[in-house]
């Protein structure tokens, strides 16, 4: 076994990804209040190739020059909006058909593996690094996804637990309707 290069890794250059089916998964990210963190959910967001980024309340935008530091270049590969109000754009997705999630610790979670391929395509919340998905979103949502922690803290940093969630409902879907394809 040996490390690969960088030039030894297949990857799609950013104008192919551009046109790649993605992933039936739209994210509101709210009240997100670091910008690395947001930049991070935005290079996570490129490798799990979702539809779209809206980033609403006072989440910080690309415009920002210290969201490159942890986006290394994946705010020019992901779709995204900048949108004042999460619950309008929660809305917008509900009316086109997609469940709605959060990402937040309930009294109802569900298991990312008992996900069913009715539940796609879904539009998933993330919220503050502190206070989490706003209540009157989580009034809202249809699911609720938690990370189990078995140490002593209750959760994980925002843009780790995007990181894991995402990336098992996009194993999820892929092992429940395969590959996404332009169909």
């Amino acid at each position: 076994m040996r490390k690969l290069k960088h030039d030894e890794i297949e990857r799609p250059s950013p104008s192919e990804v551009a046109h790649l089916p993605k992933h039936p998964i739209s994210v509101v990210v709210h009240n997100v209040r670091s910008i690395y963190n947001v930049g991070s959910i935005f290079r996570t967001s490129d490798a799990a190739r979702i539809e779209h980024l809206h980033l609403s309340g006072y989440t910080g935008t690309p415009e920002h020059k210290d969201l490159h530091k942890t986006a290394l270049g994946a705010q020019d590969t992901v779709a995204w909006t900048d949108q004042p109000s999460a619950r309008s754009v929660l809305q917008q997705h509900r009316q086109a058909g997609y469940s709605l999630a959060a990402l937040e610790i309930t009294d109802e979670p569900t298991p990312i593996d008992q996900v069913t391929s009715e539940q796609f395509p879904l539009c998933l919340v993330v919220g503050n690094e502190v206070q989490g998905v706003d209540d009157a979103i989580i009034q809202d949502m249809d699911l609720a996804f938690e990370i189990p922690q078995y140490g002593a803290k209750q959760s994980l940093n925002v843009a780790v637990a995007y990181g894991i969630a995402i990336f098992d409902l996009v194993r999820r879907y892929r092992a429940l309707c395969g590959p996404p394809t332009d169909a």
